[in-house]
């Protein structure tokens, strides 16, 4: 008689069709279930089993009104957790269900089993700069720290991108059962660096950012560094994929770039890595504060596995994954000078970047969701374990 595969049900209230980083979801169920592990992914989006990416979901419909959309789409997720209660091991969500789903705890009291355990997911820390804090912003912050707080007590574990996210958000040390940083499906990138052609002498240097525009991630501060290395006599150009709350003041600023800087739409994941193969430089730009040192960053293992250098601002949170790599150009601070200072380094390397390109495809295999996977496996056999 066969052993029936530990179930895991992970909830998410957003539709993975669209979703920036949808492959922190798809992957990670992708290799736990190639390692032993039935997952039912929950997601918005048509009704009924979806293959995203290759990756079965279950989708359930959701209206695009904020409070209706989150409303109907937990009640109908609790009318599957409810229905399927007997067979599930474990329930993972994000700050954003707990209030919805941990209140099932107590029908797992009703139902008299110790199962399913609840465990709560934390990937991103959210840090409004209190000068420019909004209503609402506010109400957000007042939100998430009264979740992090019902974490603490109701939920039978945590997970977290990083360490030092755990520590940040105060996990108590008897709820972490572990941590899965951020990761990179190798083979989606892997074409872009035999395709890529390198810049010439007298070419300029490409530089790429694909990624959320806004949230104090300085592109402006980049895109002013291009300008005023380009004034010293380099030859750099700019694109920029994405949306988010600045992307119409990078759009006028581009405006006056004679093309330099290049501000464009977000780009299906599928197109990722032919955009990619069109660069010769990564830019992380984010500033050394703390949303951003607590982080996993999943551009940079993209870039690195489409054969891409970097040039990123020294960030904890890059140096715990890379420590001092020599493909990466680091800008010792955010300020202007600091990234002007990392684009002449770049300049005169230029005749070096292919090579720098394939230290960090190296790199890059120690960064896989595979790899990723593997961590979240552990941790949630050891909190099965812990619990009976």
């Amino acid at each position: 008689m066969s052993m029936r595969l530990p179930h895991l049900v992970w909830v998410s209230s957003t539709s993975l069709y669209s979703k920036l980083d949808a492959a922190t979801l798809l992957s990670i169920t992708r290799d736990l279930r190639s390692m032993g592990w039935q997952v039912t992914l929950i997601a918005v989006g048509p009704v009924g089993f979806q293959s995203i990416r290759g990756v079965e979901v279950l989708c359930l419909p959701s209206p695009d009104i904020y409070i209706l959309r989150h409303l109907i789409f937990f009640i109908r997720a609790i009318a599957f957790l409810i229905n399927s209660w007997n067979k599930i091991d474990i329930i993972l969500f994000q700050e954003l269900g707990a209030p919805w789903l941990i209140p099932l705890r107590f029908f797992r009291v009703l139902s008299g089993r110790r199962k399913p355990l609840f465990v709560m997911d934390t990937r991103s820390a959210y840090m409004a700069d209190p000068n420019k804090e909004t209503a609402k912003d506010r109400l957000r912050r007042l939100f998430l720290a009264s979740v992090h707080r019902l974490g603490s007590y109701f939920v039978d574990g945590r997970l977290t991108i990083t360490r030092r996210m755990a520590e940040y958000v105060r996990i108590p040390a008897e709820k972490l059962w572990g941590v899965w940083p951020s990761g990179v499906d190798i083979q989606d990138f892997e074409k872009a660096s035999s395709i890529r052609q390198w810049p010439k002498s007298n070419q300029a240097i490409k530089l790429i950012y694909i990624g959320y525009l806004g949230e104090g991630r300085n592109i402006m501060g980049a895109c002013r560094a291009v300008m005023q290395a380009n004034s010293l006599g380099m030859n750099y150009t700019f694109s920029i994929y994405g949306k988010g709350e600045d992307r119409s003041e990078l759009e006028e600023f581009s405006q006056k770039t004679s093309g330099a800087v290049q501000v464009n739409p977000p780009v299906p994941h599928e197109e990722v890595e032919r955009i990619l193969a069109q660069a010769h430089i990564g830019v992380i730009p984010f500033p050394n504060e703390p949303k951003f040192q607590v982080s996993s960053p999943l551009k940079l293992f993209e870039y690195m596995a489409s054969g891409l250098p970097v040039m990123a601002t020294r960030i904890v949170c890059l140096t715990d994954a890379i420590g001092d790599a020599k493909f990466v150009f680091w800008a010792e601070t955010s300020e202007v000078n600091s990234f002007v200072d990392a684009l002449r380094i770049i300049w005169q390397s230029r005749d070096s970047l292919k090579e720098l390109g394939m230290q960090a495809v190296v790199a890059a295999q120690d960064w896989t969701w595979t790899a990723s996977a593997r961590k979240m496996k552990v941790a949630l056999e050891k909190g099965l374990e812990r619990f009976g």
